[in-house]
């Protein structure tokens, strides 16, 4: 099921009869003219399909202080590690804020609640003294680990954005989706191994959206994939979509363990050695995966999708000098200055320009400012739900009006 078919089959009684909460928030506003805005936030850690709720806040009305600007967001991912940010099991972590402006309530003075999500494309409304190089309508993106993007606008330090450069030849969902996963798989392809036109890369999650920008990346550079997948009813679809992005070839997991087609894949490389894995999964599909890495290879982990221990043969290590890496982009970006993002932000863009790269198919989940907090609520954690139950394989853009 689509998210836009669960959003529609979601009760909306709750539109015409508010919770106490919902009118607790919205009292102050009621008899004013300012404007509403809107904030996915939760207070505590937990299933996001339980503990995530939407609030009504006040629309920024106030000219940004220095070195600040108002931003508009456009589009915000809703990524994996979202839901682990969101569970409390992720490194990287949030910070609360009681400063939402809500005059009581969720997000006033006391009450401080945890702002969603980390990724997120916005537009420039208005900027404070002595910000420079930014300009009412430009876009930008946020770089700033989970500053909060689930929301309608909000005021931002301007050293925690950056300006998209050739927005012309982007989509909006193109720009909202440039700081997490092509980056992760442009690095991972960059920064390991020195791989030539013809090499060889496996990796498993392919279908994932790094996984696919993994397959486009290198197909653009001449690299070839061995692209692994679990089974499922759609999967000749699923191979396919794969082939025409890029993928050299697509394995199923159970394939793999067949050993006639390991036989098969050292006839696909002529005896020439992978060098190079992507691991996103862990537990006994990467053990089986890192079997067909050759002398000297690399093992990149980036993920742990089955939340099972990546358990690697000794013999790997002794007999063919495998090294075991992990990477993670929020840390990249920690390490690496200014400049060095600027350029991945650009070579990431030129690939799109160029028609090498794309985001995978998209649905876009959007709540409007007609809905109220309770319908709204139900929506987002209808969205969670979905995705928790892995009804539908596209990437969620949430846009909140």
């Amino acid at each position: 099921m689509s998210v836009s078919r669960l959003a529609s089959v979601l009760p909306r009684a709750a539109r015409h009869a508010p919770s106490a909460l919902s009118r607790a928030i919205l009292r102050p506003f009621s008899t004013s003219k300012a404007r509403l805005a809107r904030a996915i936030v939760y207070t505590e850690n937990g299933d996001p399909a339980s503990v995530l709720q939407a609030l009504t806040i006040p629309d920024v009305t106030n000219k940004p202080p220095p070195s600040h600007a108002h931003v508009r967001f456009l589009l915000s991912p809703i990524n994996p590690a979202d839901i682990n940010v969101i569970e409390g099991v992720y490194p990287s972590r949030p910070t609360k804020t009681d400063n939402l402006g809500t005059r009581e309530g969720l997000g006033s003075e006391g009450h401080p609640v945890f702002v969603g999500g980390n990724e997120g494309l916005a537009q420039v409304v208005s900027v404070g003294e002595g910000v420079e190089g930014l300009r009412e309508g430009d876009w930008v993106v946020v770089t700033k680990q989970q500053s909060g993007t689930w929301m309608s606008e909000r005021i931002v330090p301007v050293v925690d954005v950056a300006k998209v450069p050739g927005r012309e030849a982007l989509t909006e969902a193109q720009a909202a989706t440039l700081t997490v996963n092509p980056p992760t798989a442009y690095n991972m392809l960059h920064d390991f191994v020195d791989l030539k036109e013809g090499d060889w890369v496996v990796q498993n999650g392919a279908n994932s959206a790094v996984g696919q920008a993994v397959i486009q990346i290198a197909a653009a550079k001449g690299i070839k994939t061995i692209n692994l997948v679990r089974n499922r009813e759609n999967l000749d679809e699923l191979k396919q979509s794969l082939t025409n992005l890029g993928a050299t070839h697509v394995l199923t997991y159970d394939e793999l363990a067949d050993k006639a087609v390991r036989e098969k894949i050292k006839g696909w490389t002529k005896g020439k050695e992978i060098r190079l894995g992507l691991n996103c999964i862990g537990g006994k599909e990467t053990t089986m995966m890192a079997r067909l890495l050759g002398k000297d290879a690399h093992l990149v982990s980036y993920g742990a999708m089955s939340k099972q221990p990546l358990s690697l043969p000794t013999s790997l290590f002794i007999f063919k000098n495998l090294t075991a890496h992990g990477f993670w982009q929020s840390q990249w970006y920690k390490t690496r200055s200014a400049e060095e993002r600027d350029e991945l932000m650009k070579t990431i863009v030129q690939l799109i320009a160029e028609k090498k790269l794309d985001t995978p198919e998209i649905e876009v989940v959007k709540i409007g400012k007609e809905e109220s907090d309770t319908a709204a609520s139900e929506t987002i954690r209808g969205v969670f739900k979905a995705l928790s139950e892995g009804k539908y394989g596209k990437k969620v853009l949430l846009k909140l009006d």
